[in-house]
């Protein structure tokens, strides 16, 4: 995919092109998911096939933001493979960006798993975003539970900080009593 049809099909300031430049020195897409492709695998109700796109990346410490950037202006599901010289970065966006750790190239491996590409992007994204589903819970729904579960953490680590540098008794109360409601909340 040239950069430069990107920048133009979907009408990139100066900026966000410079800051995409920065980081990307090519993209190309070197595989897709569909029932064409992988005919034990059926059409899903929300997902018709799933690309599999090769960043290739100027710096390792590249900005997030090029990477949603590409994932919300091309209307399908992208598994990005970010390589940086001899490591690869799995990456997905579903409602926000998760990222894999930093593998070699040939340690870097996606297993699939579903009956439908619906179920087969799931598990993407689960294993990707290192998520684990709970019993009841749509991937999304277990996103927006773990992004919870981790403010409230925040929030517990936040309090925790400020009790220990509280000198009046009354206020260390208070903030534990705090603290206790928080983490029964957990």
């Amino acid at each position: 995919m040239p950069k430069a049809q990107l920048y133009k099909k979907f009408e990139l300031k100066q900026a966000q092109r410079d800051a995409f430049d920065a980081d990307v020195a090519r993209m190309e897409i070197v595989n897709f998911i569909a029932p064409q492709s992988l005919p034990g695998i059926a059409e899903g109700t929300e997902v018709k096939a799933v690309f599999v796109v090769d960043v290739e990346l100027k710096r390792h410490d590249y900005d997030t933001k090029n990477i949603i950037l590409i994932a919300k202006v091309i209307p399908h599901r992208i598994i990005f493979a970010l390589r940086h010289e001899d490591k690869v970065q799995l990456a997905v966006y579903h409602t926000k960006l998760f990222t894999g750790p930093w593998q070699s190239l040939q340690a870097s491996n996606l297993t699939l798993s579903g009956l439908n590409l619906d179920a087969v992007w799931q598990n993407i994204v689960a294993f990707v975003g290192e998520l684990e589903v709970a019993d009841g819970n749509s991937l999304t729904e277990q996103i927006r539970v773990d992004e919870e579960r981790a403010r409230l953490v925040r929030q517990i680590e936040s309090l925790e900080r400020l009790m220990r540098s509280t000198s009046q008794p009354r206020r260390q109360r208070e903030l534990y009593s705090e603290i206790k409601k928080l983490k029964s909340m957990l």
